[in-house]
């Protein structure tokens, strides 16, 4: 991993370095350094070809959670930082910058809810038809799993054509998460990074937000 410290973060600059395929890290929650991270294997989930066990499909169809997107990206980003964890990559200026990047419509977030409150969620950034997954979390069993999935949904539908994950993990390979090289991840970049995609122009009314989930589940069957 290459690594190269920056201490003065801007969203024009946090724009341009994820269309190079670049993303940045802090050590730890309170490390005030920056580090951009350039890995030489970079881990994606595939839109198309996503994997949902029978055990999960069968969940989903239950309708766990009330799904919001965009409602409160600062609670999303927060919990990714602090729910059930002793540290974190996430220090507070990588909060704030992403939190600026929400305001312009650039990083966005999906929500679970539960009894009134946010139990899990995912956040990210969209940039032409490539979406950068961050970080997830959950505090009830399932949250961030229903919000991957709307996600994965909502991606599908619009016609995205990268979901990436940064680094693997055996969580995401349930999902069908792989690796590629470092230099294939940022051709794939150049690719799709100009398409021309709004993450927003799909319904985000909670049942449309779950007709796309059956959909989505019914149609990966299909070309399974």
């Amino acid at each position: 991993m290459e690594n190269k410290f920056h201490e003065n973060l801007s969203s024009e600059l946090i724009i341009q370095i994820y269309k190079l395929g670049i993303f940045p890290m802090a050590k730890n929650r309170f490390d005030s350094k920056i580090y951009f991270v350039n890995p030489k294997k970079r881990a994606l989930l595939p839109i198309k070809d996503f994997h949902v066990s029978k055990s999960f499909s069968r969940f989903i169809k239950k309708k766990p959670f009330y799904i919001t997107v965009n409602t409160n990206f600062k609670k999303v980003i927060n919990k990714c930082a602090t729910e059930n964890r002793s540290d974190t990559w996430i220090n507070k200026t990588i909060e704030k910058q992403f939190n600026n990047l929400h305001e312009i419509g650039v990083a966005h977030s999906i929500e679970c809810w539960k009894n009134h409150e946010i139990v899990g969620g995912i956040y990210g950034i969209a940039l032409g038809g490539c979406f950068f997954a961050e970080s997830m979390f959950s505090s009830v069993s399932n949250a961030s799993k229903f919000a991957l999935i709307n996600l994965v949904a909502r991606l599908y539908f619009l016609k995205y054509s990268i979901l990436d994950i940064q680094f693997i993990n055996d969580h995401l390979k349930q999902f069908g998460a792989f690796e590629i090289t470092q230099d294939l991840f940022k051709k794939k970049i150049s690719e799709h990074i100009n398409h021309n995609i709004d993450f927003q122009s799909l319904s985000v009314k909670d049942e449309d937000l779950f007709d796309n989930v059956l959909s989505f589940l019914q149609e990966i069957k299909e070309t399974s």
